[in-house]
């Protein structure tokens, strides 16, 4: 029998970065993924994870990849737009408990008392947590935002509540701001571009109207962007293909 090859952890990471590249060039693989996605959304298959006792409306690929994210630049805050049962609010409480950190912001026009109450009986987790109601483009809101987080650019940013080009547009150009050199700003759900009409869910998005077409047009105008093709490449199931943007300039 033949020696189990053992790996350097340098020599692993360099097989993992080649064989994720590769995957990535895999367009049949990929097309396949995507095809899952779709048809797996008819049982909403993406709401399908808890965290906390809270449902995340996001990829359980997508949540780890947030936190190989943290774990690595350590955010003091996480701004998070669209929390709906805020598990993931939760996840990244979790995280910031263990890594340390500030506060992780939650914004969303409804933020229902009994998702307060639930939220806020975490003890530890529930003391990093601030809510804030409204919309996540009104300049009150921004500004509350502000107040927390003053000149600090230790920040990463999620955006993920409503999913139009213009809204989602405006949310990049007023919440880039928040974020320095070294941190991350995701645009989430950037995958509705590739995503068919579908009957079991009626909404004011699609192809042409969307988080990807919104980025598209941000990083027209703004150079301190980036997408991270590394993270990429390792995701064969992801909610948010280009939307992992690292910043590059201060």
């Amino acid at each position: 029998m033949p020696a189990k090859k053992i790996y350097t952890r340098k020599k692993f990471e360099s097989l993992r970065s080649k064989l994720a590249e590769a995957m990535a060039s895999d367009y049949r693989l990929k097309q396949d993924a995507l095809d899952v996605l779709v048809k797996a959304d008819r049982y909403f298959w993406i709401h399908q994870t808890n965290w906390m006792g809270e449902p995340i409306l996001n990829l359980a690929s997508d949540m780890f990849t947030l936190q190989e994210i943290i774990f690595r630049t350590k955010p003091k805050f996480i701004i998070e737009t669209g929390i709906a049962w805020g598990g993931s609010l939760l996840f990244y409480a979790t995280l910031m408990e263990v890594l340390g950190g500030e506060k992780v912001i939650g914004v969303d026009t409804y933020i229902p008392s009994d998702l307060k109450k639930r939220l806020y009986s975490h003890r530890k987790l529930s003391k990093r947590l601030v809510l804030i109601k409204g919309s996540s483009i009104e300049e009150d809101t921004v500004s509350r935002v502000r107040s927390i987080v003053g000149a600090c650019r230790e920040t990463m940013i999620i955006l993920d509540s409503h999913h139009t080009h213009e809204h989602v547009l405006r949310e990049l150009r007023l919440y880039s701001s928040f974020v320095g050199r070294g941190f991350y700003l995701i645009c989430g759900d950037t995958i509705l571009d590739y995503v068919p009409r579908q009957k079991h869910r009626p909404r004011l998005w699609g192809h042409g109207n969307n988080p990807r077409t919104a980025l598209q047009q941000f990083l027209k105008e703004n150079n301190r962007f980036s997408p991270d093709k590394a993270i990429e490449n390792k995701l064969l199931f992801t909610c948010n293909p280009g939307g992992y943007l690292k910043c590059l300039k201060g």
